[in-house]
């Protein structure tokens, strides 16, 4: 197999400038780089657009990687075109500048990979109408992807890639992964629709905004100080069902009525802590609120304006919304405590998440010893370090 290729072949929408974040798009198998810049048209001033042509020749066009079937990268060829990619990258895009993935069918699929390889590297990707490489040598952990904001594009239809994994890459990106994954599916099959567009021109608006009004997180991210040893355990089961669209909601293996109110008395019972309906979700929600030091660290709430560093869903539901250290979010995803809220790190914290319903009395001691570390974390100045 060929390990060596051409310096890339790109095109700019603008004249690159390194102080502005960079939008990397990559087209499908088959294409090439100027049919996917125009997308860069559709999408929000600010950031730079290039698009970059894949290095193999494949039915008129270029591909990003050898398959072994359709969406099924062989895994030698896909590590080969990652690290020449990643030369590129290092080169127009040095330690700081901020790097959003755009990838298209084949090249959804390599962005996904160069995601899971590295995904500090990237502030995010959109994942359009294909699938991850699966079983490709590439990392596919729970919580691999926490923190790292996904937007996530499907056709009802698509006859083009398989079905087994478009879902696949459904049920990993929502679920397992641990990114904040604001998906969408659309009726029609294996294109963009203009909805979706418009929708990834907000998402890539709004995730850059964040990042240039948030700053960095402090280093000090949290430890369990509620639980023996500072160990969160893992949460025995599969994981509930969990909706996919926003209000996010837990549809099954809820809390029993008793639980939840006794989970309610006892968040209740944190320092400083009063109730009210929340300020951020559906009608009937309790929303926990302290009053906030100027100094807390604004992630540490999902409304910061009203204190509301939490809130517990109404009884059909059960679940919570809470903001954590990020390091903390990360590790209550991995160990099946929770899922990432869609928005998190694009309109709300980063370390927001949704935690499941306690089912027992065992799952109730374990909630109430998250709650209070997100107590902790916004009743403490920025700075200071993390309970």
């Amino acid at each position: 197999m060929n390990n060596a290729f051409d310096e890339p072949t790109v095109v700019w929408h603008t004249p690159d400038t390194t102080d502005r974040p960079l939008v990397v798009l990559l087209h499908g198998r088959g294409a090439d780089e100027t049919g996917i810049i125009g997308l860069a048209g559709h999408l929000p001033a600010g950031p730079s657009y290039a698009a970059v042509r894949a290095p193999i020749p494949a039915g008129g066009g270029y591909a990003w990687f050898a398959n072994r079937g359709i969406g099924r990268p062989v895994a030698e060829s896909l590590n080969q075109t990652m690290a020449w990619f990643r030369k590129w990258l290092d080169n127009v895009a040095p330690p700081g500048r901020q790097v959003i993935l755009v990838g298209f069918s084949g090249g959804a699929a390599f962005a996904g990979g160069l995601l899971l390889s590295d995904p500090q590297r990237f502030a995010g990707a959109a994942i359009l109408y294909g699938t991850l490489p699966f079983d490709a040598g590439v990392p596919t952990s729970p919580a691999r992807l926490a923190g790292v904001p996904v937007f996530v594009a499907q056709g009802e239809t698509d006859t083009v890639i398989p079905r087994e994994l478009l879902d696949r890459t459904w049920t990993y990106l929502l679920g397992d992964s641990g990114a904040p994954s604001y998906a969408r599916r659309d009726p029609g099959g294996h294109g963009l629709t203009n909805d979706t567009v418009a929708e990834l021109g907000g998402w890539i608006a709004e995730r850059l905004h964040f990042l240039a009004s948030r700053g960095t997180l402090p280093s000090d991210d949290g430890t369990w100080n509620a639980f023996p040893d500072g160990a969160l355990p893992v949460r025995s089961g599969a994981r509930p069902d969990v909706s996919w669209s926003i209000p996010q909601e837990q549809r099954s293996d809820n809390s029993p009525r008793h639980v939840r109110e006794r989970l309610l008395d006892r968040v209740l019972a944190l320092p400083g802590v009063t109730a009210r309906q929340s300020a951020i979700s559906v009608p009937g929600a309790s929303g926990f609120m302290v009053e906030r030091d100027a100094r807390a660290p604004l992630d540490a709430f999902l409304v910061p304006q009203a204190g509301e560093f939490a809130h517990l869903h109404p009884e059909y539901d059960g679940s919570l919304h809470t903001a954590l250290p990020p390091a903390l979010a990360r590790e209550a995803i991995a160990k099946g405590w929770g899922v990432a809220h869609p928005l998190a790190g694009i309109r709300l914290a980063r370390g927001m998440v949704m935690i499941y319903g306690p089912r027992n009395d065992a799952e109730l001691d374990v909630v109430t010893g998250i709650l209070q570390t997100s107590h902790a974390y916004a009743t403490l100045p920025a700075g200071s370090g993390n309970a």
